[in-house]
């Protein structure tokens, strides 16, 4: 009975391996942050250490990541992440959203919500556990920039309409 168990489990392992996610890798970056903003080479090198894999549409794959179901569970948090912000299509969104994403990178960072503790886990990702030194960087440049978004921009098209 525990053979045929062991061997059922084997062969579902071995069959989930051939359900791939889609990588999340495309290199259009016409609504990109930079397109519009100002990211300092600095502020660039933590964003692609701390944030661009699952904050950007380019994720750099672990070798990890063609094991199923980790691809299943990273892909997840990927699309999660995405979908809360994403710097790659950040300029298609109204100036409202970008300034309450910029808003939401201030207090993620500052909070120590970002990167996710799951992103550094067991040592994984060291160069993404931020020191103090990068997340003052960090909330200095999204404040900047939200900044240069109130001189530039009447103060109601920053504020989020409310629906209904």
């Amino acid at each position: 009975m525990i053979g045929k168990i062991f061997l059922g489990v084997l062969v579902l392992l071995v069959v989930i391996q051939l359900i791939r996610p889609t990588p999340n890798n495309y290199n259009d970056r016409t609504y990109d942050i930079a397109t519009r903003y100002s990211v300092p080479e600095d502020v660039q090198h933590i964003l692609s250490v701390a944030c661009n894999d699952c904050h950007t549409n380019q994720t750099t794959y672990p070798w990890y990541s063609n094991v199923q179901p980790v691809a299943w569970w990273m892909d997840h948090h990927i699309q999660e992440g995405k979908q809360h912000l994403n710097f790659s299509d950040f300029t298609r969104r109204p100036l409202a959203i970008q300034y309450h994403k910029l808003e939401e990178i201030v207090e993620v960072v500052e909070e120590s919500e970002m990167p996710m503790k799951e992103y550094t886990y067991l040592g994984m990702h060291p160069e993404a556990n931020l020191t103090e030194v990068q997340k003052q960087r960090l909330i200095q440049w999204a404040r900047a920039q939200m900044d240069t978004l109130k001189a530039n921009y009447p103060a109601d098209s920053l504020v989020r309409k409310r629906r209904g």
